[in-house]
């Protein structure tokens, strides 16, 4: 295998099941289809992985396309351990709601240690709780 510099090294890996990881904190996992100079790629099969805690849910997306300066991480899915995860599998229902009760609990403290920076400095240049000026 000769050394492909950039993208291209990327060729090889067209047609193969890959993760994605975004920017914003997203996973995709589908099939790699194309890829261009920009790392733009495109995903067949794609779906949306959600983690919380020990539980994960897919959401199908189909077709995707990502904008290269989106991707933090790429890589080849092994499908030979793919079903080899301690993660329990559950649905699209039951994820959604987990992890809303995750973001809440996360702004909850967020906001509880807002409160105490807010009481402790008092007014010198702190927001108060909720995000109010």
């Amino acid at each position: 295998m000769n050394y492909m510099p950039g993208t291209a090294s990327l060729i090889e890996d067209i047609d193969k099941k890959h993760l994605v990881l975004l920017r914003d904190g997203r996973t995709l996992i589908g099939f790699l289809r194309s890829i261009d100079q920009f790392a733009n790629l495109v995903l067949h099969q794609t779906v949306e992985r959600i983690h919380v805690g020990k539980k994960y849910g897919d959401i199908p997306r189909g077709i995707f396309v990502v904008r290269g300066e989106n991707v933090v991480l790429l890589g080849e899915i092994d499908l030979e351990k793919e079903s080899d995860t301690p993660l329990q599998q559950v649905s699209i229902e039951e994820i959604l709601e987990e992890q809303r009760v995750e973001q809440q609990t996360k702004l909850e403290a967020e906001d509880r240690k807002r409160y105490i920076h807010y009481s402790r400095d008092g007014c010198r240049g702190s927001r108060k709780p909720g995000g109010a000026p």
